[in-house]
C-alpha cells in the first residue's frame, strides 16, 4: 500500500437491465461482471473456446483500463469454461486484451456512423467527468489521485435502482511473472476461436471501482472475522499467533520461519488479513503492482510468465479476481466457475500492432480455492 502503486477493488454493483448499460456510455467502456463481451470499435472476435475440452467459454469480466501514459482506450476480457474439471486448468482461461484509438477512427471512417459515435470520446475525459471523486485539479486528496488511476463515470441502470458508478482504471507503468505445469499457454499460441455459438452467459452487473486505501475502516469486518474463527476451528489453527509472528515486521522481513504454520497456512492467512477490510472485493486492480496468492505460489512463478508474444516485452501483474466472485456469478441455468483467485498479466508496454483487428491474448495464472466453503 505506501510507497507501491494504488490498489483499486471492484465491487459487483447494480444488476444491467439490459444487454448495454444505462447512459452515455458505450458498451465496450464499461466495467462488468458477466453478460457478453463488448469489443472496442475496429475489433472483433468470435467467442472463444476451452483449449481441454472444446467448449465456448463464458465471460467473466470485463474491464475498460487505459493507461494514463496513453491516448488509446484499452479494454481487458477475462474468459474460463464452465465445465467443473476445466475450472482448475489455466488453459481453459483466456485473458484478451483489445485497444482503441482515434487516429483508429480516421481510418474506419466508413464503418457506420453508431460506431464514430460510440467513440467519440477520450479516455483522458473520464477524470474530468467523475462527479462523485472530488475535482481533480491542484493537489489531489486520496480519492482524486486514485482517479489518476482509474478515470470514473457514472450510470444508471434504472430508475428504480440506485447510480452505479462505472468507472474505468488509468495506471502508470509495469513489473513481471509465472508458469507451472498446468498454467495459461503462452500468449504465442493460437486464441482458439471457433464458429459463434449460442455461448453460455452469466447475468450481467456493473463493477463499481474503489481506492482500497480510502475503503478502510469504512466496512465492518464482522463478516471476514467470522471466517477467520471458522477457519481456526476446523483447521486447529492459532490464527492470533499466526498474526503476531508472521506479521512482526510487516514490510521489512517477515520472520514467519519461527512459526510451525506451513507455507500454506501462512500464505492464505495473510490473503484473508489483506481482503478483510472488504470482503466484498471480486477483483483487485493494481498496475505493476503485486498480486495476492491465495496459496503459495511456484518457485519458478516469475521466470515461467512468458514475454508478450507481440513486442518480446515481460509482462507485468495488472489485476486479479477474487474469491468473492464465484458467489456473486448468477444464471438461469447451472452454470457455475470456481477458483481461488486468477491472476492477469498483461505486456508492460501495452503493445498494439498498427491496424490490428482482433484481440492480442495474455497471460493468465489459476490458484484453485484450497477451501470454496469459506466464499459461499
Amino acid at each position: 500500500m505506501a510507497g507501491g502503486p494504488p490498489v483499486l477493488l471492484g465491487l459487483r454493483d447494480a444488476a444491467m437491465a439490459g444487454p448495454g448499460p444505462a447512459g452515455p456510455l458505450p458498451a465496450w467502456a464499461t466495467n462488468k461482471l458477466g453478460g457478453t463481451a463488448d469489443w472496442v470499435p475496429a475489433v472483433r472476435a468470435r467467442p472463444p473456446r476451452c483449449a481441454r475440452c472444446g467448449r465456448a467459454l463464458v465471460l467473466l469480466v470485463q474491464v475498460y483500463c487505459p493507461l494514463e501514459r496513453s491516448p488509446a482506450h484499452r479494454a481487458l476480457h477475462v474468459f474460463a469454461c464452465a465445465a467443473p474439471r476445466c475450472w482448475g486448468a489455466a488453459r481453459s482461461w483466456k485473458v484478451l486484451r483489445s485497444h482503441y484509438s482515434q487516429a483508429q477512427d480516421e481510418r474506419t471512417r466508413g464503418a457506420g456512423v453508431t460506431q464514430k459515435q460510440e467513440s467519440n470520446f477520450a479516455a483522458k475525459d473520464w477524470c474530468e467527468d467523475a462527479d462523485d471523486w472530488g475535482a481533480c485539479d491542484g493537489a489531489e486528496p486520496p480519492a482524486c489521485a486514485s482517479l489518476e488511476l482509474l478515470g470514473l463515470k457514472e450510470a444508471v441502470s434504472s430508475e428504480m435502482e440506485c447510480a452505479s458508478q462505472l468507472q474505468q482504471l488509468h495506471l502508470s507503468e509495469p513489473a513481471p511473472g509465472p508458469a507451472p505445469q498446468d498454467t495459461h499457454p503462452a500468449a504465442s499460441q493460437e486464441m482458439g476461436m471457433a464458429v459463434p455459438d449460442p455461448a453460455p452467459v452469466f447475468q450481467p452487473f456493473y463493477i463499481n471501482v474503489v481506492d482500497e486505501e480510502d475503503y478502510m475502516g469504512l466496512l465492518d469486518t464482522d463478516h471476514a472475522n467470522k471466517l477467520l474463527k471458522e477457519y481456526q476451528q476446523r483447521e486447529c489453527v492459532d490464527l492470533e499467533q499466526m498474526m503476531s509472528e508472521s506479521f512482526a515486521g510487516e514490510g521489512g522481513n517477515e520472520k514467519y520461519e519461527k512459526s510451525e504454520v506451513k507455507n500454506w497456512d501462512y500464505t492464505f492467512h495473510k490473503f484473508m488479513k489483506r481482503i478483510s477490510v472488504c470482503p466484498e472485493q471480486i477483483l483487485r486492480y493494481s498496475w505493476d503492482g503485486q498480486p495476492l496468492f491465495i496459496t503459495c505460489p511456484p518457485a519458478n512463478l516469475e521466470q515461467g510468465i512468458p514475454a508478450c508474444s507481440n513486442c518480446g516485452s515481460s509482462r507485468v501483474f495488472e489485476f486479479q479476481l477474487m474469491p468473492m466472485m464465484v458467489s456473486m456469478l448468477q444464471s438461469d441455468s447451472d452454470l457455475s466457475v470456481e477458483f481461488g483467485t486468477v491472476i492477469v498479466y498483461t505486456c508492460e508496454r501495452s503493445c498494439w500492432p498498427t491496424n490490428h483487428q482482433t484481440p492480442l491474448e495474455e497471460f493468465i495464472f489459476v490458484q484453485e480455492d484450497p477451501d470454496q466453503r469459506l466464499f459461499k
